[in-house]
C-alpha cells in the first residue's frame, strides 16, 4: 500500500519518493493519520476503507479551492485514491503547535478575507460543486437560491431525518423547521465559501506563527456558521473575533443564529455519538422557539 501511494506521490510532484518511512500519527475518531517522510520530504496521510474515498476527493476539492482564493493556509493537498483496500488522502505536512496573539488576530482576519472572496464569474448560489460529509455524516449541499430553505431542508431536515432512525426524540421539530424561515427573516448573506467545521480542532497556528485551518467540509453558505461553530467547543482566543470583525463586522442579530446555525452541529454529534446531545439539541430548539 505505501509503496503505491509513494508512487502516486512521485506521479504527482515529480519529487522521487522510494523508501519513504512511515509514522503513525494517532488520528482521530474517523481516520488513522500518518507521517510519510523521506529527507526533507515530508507528507501527512489520511486513512480509511476504501468506500471512503468520496470523502477524500470532496476534501481535496474542498483545500483546493480556498487555497485557490489567497485569503487563508491550508494543508496544500497533493493526491488521494484506493490502495490496497484503504482509501488515502495526501496532504502537505505542517509543524503545527504555534501560539501567539497576534497570530489569532490574523486568522480572525484571514477568515474574514475568505468570507468576502468572491468569484470573477458566476454568481454562487447555497450549495457546493458536490455532496460532502461533515464528521462521518452525509452533508447534501444542491445548489439552492434561498438559504433559509437550504439550511432547513439540507441542514436541519436531513440531520433530524437521520436521528430518528438512530431513536431520537425532538417533539418539537416540526415546529422549529416551520420557524426557520421567521428566524432568518430578516437575514440576508451573501453565499460566502465556508470551511462548515471550524471548531477549535480544525484551526492552528504552525510553529513559525501562521495560522491555518484544516479538515473543511466545505460549501458555499451564510459565513456566520462558521463563527457559530468556532464558539461551540471551546471559544477561540478573543483576538480572532477582533481581526475578524476589522475586516468584516458582524451582523446584528448573530446571537440568534449562532444557536440555530450550532443546532445543525449538536444534531449531527447525535448521530455520530448519541448520548447527551439529544438533550442539548432540545434545549436548543426550546431556546429558539422561545424567540417567536
Amino acid at each position: 500500500m505505501w509503496t503505491e501511494i509513494a508512487q502516486h506521490i512521485t506521479q504527482v510532484t515529480g519529487t522521487p519518493l522510494s523508501k519513504p518511512h512511515v509514522r503513525s500519527l494517532g488520528g482521530g475518531c474517523i481516520n488513522q493519520a500518518y507521517l510519510l517522510n523521506q529527507g526533507d520530504e515530508r507528507y501527512f496521510v489520511k486513512l480509511n476503507h476504501a468506500s471512503k474515498v468520496a470523502m477524500f476527493e470532496a476534501e481535496q476539492l474542498g483545500l483546493a479551492q480556498m487555497a485557490a482564493t489567497q485569503t487563508i493556509r491550508v494543508p496544500r493537498p497533493i493526491c488521494c485514491g484506493v490502495a490496497a483496500g484503504q482509501s488515502y488522502l495526501v496532504l502537505e505536512y505542517l509543524n503545527l503547535g504555534g501560539t501567539g496573539t497576534a497570530s489569532w488576530h490574523r486568522l480572525g482576519q484571514q477568515l474574514a478575507a475568505l468570507h468576502q472572496w468572491q468569484p470573477t464569474q458566476g454568481n454562487p448560489q447555497f450549495g457546493w460543486d458536490r455532496d460532502n460529509t461533515i464528521g462521518a455524516t452525509p452533508q447534501p449541499n444542491p445548489w439552492t437560491q434561498d438559504w433559509a430553505t437550504f439550511f432547513r431542508d439540507y441542514r436541519l431536515a436531513f440531520q433530524l431525518q437521520l436521528a430518528a432512525r438512530r431513536g431520537g426524540h425532538f417533539p418539537r421539530q416540526a415546529e422549529l423547521l416551520a420557524a426557520v424561515p421567521q428566524l432568518l427573516a430578516d437575514h440576508h448573506p451573501q453565499p460566502s465559501l465556508v470551511h462548515g467545521d471550524l471548531w477549535s480542532g480544525n484551526a492552528a497556528i504552525t510553529i513559525e506563527g501562521e495560522p491555518v485551518i484544516f479538515d473543511p467540509a466545505t460549501y458555499w453558505g451564510d459565513r456566520e456558521v462558521d463563527l457559530a461553530m468556532s464558539e461551540l467547543f471551546g471559544r477561540f482566543p478573543a483576538p480572532f473575533y477582533q481581526g475578524y470583525n476589522e475586516v468584516f463586522p458582524i451582523a446584528a442579530g448573530y446571537e440568534q443564529r449562532q444557536v440555530l446555525y450550532n443546532l445543525y452541529h449538536i444534531l449531527n454529534h447525535f448521530n455520530l455519538f448519541g448520548g447527551s446531545y439529544a438533550a442539548q439539541a432540545n434545549r436548543m430548539i426550546e431556546q429558539l422557539l422561545r424567540h417567536l
